[in-house]
């Protein structure tokens, strides 16, 4: 494991327990949890990748207030870890978990569709 990965794994456990317990904006559900970090070599530049339970209206409306909370998480991680340079948080919605639930659905819909 490299610096950046160690660094990107630090970073995910203090954004979720800041997001979950610091920022209290009404438009994040409780299930939404951070489920990647990609960090730049660099360490300039981070996105967050976010997984969040919720219809569309509720994602879109979360996403929105985690990108205008952006600078507020920022430097909470500031004071949170010891890091030389603090990355420019940029939020991504991850579907990847959803998808995953959707095939699974579609293939035990399959299997009894065969049975």
């Amino acid at each position: 494991m490299n610096r950046t990965d160690r660094i990107a794994s630090e970073m995910k456990r203090v954004i979720s327990d800041i997001i979950r317990n610091e920022v209290k904006d009404p438009r994040i559900p409780l299930i939404t949890s951070v489920t990647n970090i990609k960090l730049a070599k660099d360490l300039k530049y981070a996105k967050v990748y976010i997984s969040i339970y919720g219809d569309e209206a509720q994602k879109a409306g979360a996403m929105t207030a985690l990108k205008s909370s952006a600078g507020f998480i920022r430097r909470l991680i500031g004071q949170k870890m010891t890091i030389r340079a603090l990355p420019e948080l940029n939020f991504e919605l991850d579907t990847s978990i959803e998808y995953g639930s959707y095939i699974s659905e579609r293939i035990a819909q399959l299997k009894d569709e065969k049975k």
